[in-house]
Protein backbone atom coordinates (compact mmCIF):
# COMPACT_ATOMS: atom_id res chain seq x y z
CA UNK A 1 0.00 0.00 0.00
CA UNK A 2 1.74 3.14 -0.86
CA UNK A 3 1.41 6.58 0.96
CA UNK A 4 -0.11 9.57 -0.58
CA UNK A 5 1.04 12.63 -0.07
CA UNK A 6 -1.62 15.84 -0.02
CA UNK A 7 -0.18 19.32 -0.41
CA UNK A 8 -2.44 21.98 0.32
CA UNK A 9 -1.58 25.08 -0.91
CA UNK A 10 -3.14 28.64 0.19
CA UNK A 11 -3.92 31.05 -2.33
CA UNK A 12 -2.56 34.82 -2.27
CA UNK A 13 -5.75 36.31 -2.80
CA UNK A 14 -5.89 39.00 0.24
CA UNK A 15 -9.47 39.04 2.10
CA UNK A 16 -10.60 42.40 3.34
CA UNK A 17 -10.60 42.37 6.76
CA UNK A 18 -14.22 43.76 8.75
CA UNK A 19 -15.01 44.06 12.30
CA UNK A 20 -18.16 45.07 13.96
CA UNK A 21 -18.32 46.21 17.04
CA UNK A 22 -21.63 45.12 19.08
CA UNK A 23 -22.78 46.72 22.67
CA UNK A 24 -23.79 43.87 24.38
CA UNK A 25 -25.66 44.70 27.56
CA UNK A 26 -26.85 41.99 29.99
CA UNK A 27 -30.59 42.24 30.61
CA UNK A 28 -32.37 39.76 34.03
CA UNK A 29 -31.11 36.57 35.65
CA UNK A 30 -31.94 33.14 34.51
CA UNK A 31 -30.08 30.83 36.98
CA UNK A 32 -32.59 28.29 38.55
CA UNK A 33 -32.13 28.70 42.01
CA UNK A 34 -34.43 25.94 42.62
CA UNK A 35 -32.55 23.09 40.85
CA UNK A 36 -31.10 20.81 43.43
CA UNK A 37 -34.67 20.49 44.22
CA UNK A 38 -35.85 19.85 40.78
CA UNK A 39 -38.20 22.78 40.28
CA UNK A 40 -37.82 26.46 38.44
CA UNK A 41 -37.23 29.40 40.27
CA UNK A 42 -35.36 32.40 39.57
CA UNK A 43 -34.16 35.47 41.55
CA UNK A 44 -35.20 38.70 41.28
CA UNK A 45 -32.17 40.30 39.52
CA UNK A 46 -33.40 42.60 36.68
CA UNK A 47 -30.30 43.70 35.11
CA UNK A 48 -26.55 42.80 35.53
CA UNK A 49 -24.60 45.37 37.55
CA UNK A 50 -20.61 44.44 37.39
CA UNK A 51 -18.76 44.17 41.24
CA UNK A 52 -15.41 45.16 42.02
CA UNK A 53 -12.07 45.36 39.51
CA UNK A 54 -12.32 44.82 35.84
CA UNK A 55 -10.24 41.82 36.05
CA UNK A 56 -11.98 39.57 37.92
CA UNK A 57 -14.87 41.48 39.58
CA UNK A 58 -16.33 42.27 36.34
CA UNK A 59 -17.51 38.54 35.48
CA UNK A 60 -19.71 38.72 38.97
CA UNK A 61 -23.09 40.49 39.70
CA UNK A 62 -23.36 42.83 42.64
CA UNK A 63 -27.18 42.36 42.86
CA UNK A 64 -27.38 38.89 43.23
CA UNK A 65 -23.61 37.55 43.04
CA UNK A 66 -23.78 35.17 40.14
CA UNK A 67 -21.75 34.99 37.23
CA UNK A 68 -22.66 36.92 33.66
CA UNK A 69 -23.39 33.82 31.77
CA UNK A 70 -26.78 33.50 33.81
CA UNK A 71 -28.02 36.72 33.05
CA UNK A 72 -29.58 37.12 29.54
CA UNK A 73 -27.76 38.58 26.77
CA UNK A 74 -29.01 41.74 24.50
CA UNK A 75 -27.21 42.63 21.72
Amino acid sequence: MKKIHVVVRQSNVRKRATSTIFAVRYAECEKNQAADVGRHAVDGCREFLPCGDREDGALTCAACGCHRNFHRRKI
